[in-house]
């Protein structure tokens, strides 16, 4: 949103009709730096048309630091996490793959997953948002618009992924996504 203090809007005055968005004081603005150029303050994914050469910039930086970022640290150690892997088929409490079978029984009965079955839950024997020690990728997105825990932000908000290992470590340096979206309905 344009109510935070760290951007700025600056008549452009090439057209009138437009504003330039930038994080930069400077006035003029420098167009190679600003965000983008806006028809509409507050501007909205119609208005707005983003600067190649800041999401270069912007791209740059994430590649750079983006796995050092608190919340990617966190994700990764989140996500090497057991996740809960006593629970569901074959944990402690739904012994599924330790079941005697009765003749004439179903595999197809109890669903795996916490209800007692063969171990075919799916994500249900997943166990929460971690990875059950297996490693992944884990993603930096942006605070615009936070999704629920354990799950993914939208690709729109999505700054970049970089590889987990099975500990919990990052590994490289992060990759941007390519579907990062400056201005979307959320906001800024």
């Amino acid at each position: 949103m344009l109510t935070k203090p760290l951007q700025k809007v600056f008549y452009n005055a090439p057209a009138p009709s437009s504003h330039i968005l930038t994080f930069l004081d400077t006035n003029p603005p420098s167009k190679t730096l600003a965000i983008g150029v806006t028809t509409a303050v507050p501007p909205t994914p119609q208005s707005f048309t983003e600067n190649p050469k800041f999401v270069s910039i912007l791209n740059e930086v994430v590649s750079e630091y983006g796995h050092q970022d608190e919340d990617v640290i966190a994700q990764a150690k989140a996500f090497a996490s057991p996740g809960g892997f006593n629970l569901g088929s074959g944990g402690s409490f739904f012994p599924g793959q330790h079941q005697q079978r009765h003749r004439g029984s179903s595999r197809k009965q109890g669903g795996g997953g916490g209800a007692g079955g063969d171990g075919a839950g799916g994500a249900s024997a997943q166990g929460g948002p971690g990875g059950a020690g297996r490693g992944g990728f884990v993603h930096l997105s942006d605070r615009r618009n936070p999704p629920d825990f354990g799950r993914i932000a939208w690709p729109e908000d999505i700054l970049g992924s970089v590889e987990v290992d099975e500990s919990g470590e990052v590994v490289g340096k992060l990759q941007p996504s390519g579907t990062y979206r400056i201005v979307t309905n959320e906001g800024m």
